[in-house]
């Protein structure tokens, strides 16, 4: 079974077989129909959905944005057109999970007691 980042890196190899037509608002959409329907079949959020729920608010304090728009459409505006930003959504996706993933270890540092 696929856990959302590597759903979300399948999409990025083969973006047709997953969106149709590879646009980031198909991407958001797509997403938001994957957790839905999770929600729906009463499937817990994994560790990884409830990260990535962060990653709304991660886009707009990136972009200094705080004005109420979704993550792909703060994307698309900072891109030059609708192809920069689905590849652009990628890059960030990466940024922000190695951010987090950082986070976490240092985190987990601070739980230790040094000897």
């Amino acid at each position: 079974m696929f856990d959302l980042y590597d759903l979300i890196r399948n999409i990025q190899k083969r973006p047709a077989m997953y969106l149709g037509k590879a646009t980031i608002a198909n991407l958001r959409t797509f997403i938001a129909g994957y957790s839905f329907a999770r929600r729906q079949m009463q499937i817990s959020q994994t560790s990884q959905e409830q990260e990535f729920s962060g990653f709304q608010t991660w886009i707009q304090q990136k972009y200094n944005v705080a004005y109420n728009q979704t993550w792909d459409q703060i994307i698309l505006f900072f891109s030059k057109d609708e192809n920069t930003a689905f590849e652009e959504f990628f890059k960030l996706f990466d940024e922000f999970t190695q951010t987090d993933s950082i986070s976490k270890q240092q985190e987990n540092v601070q739980h230790f007691p040094v000897l």
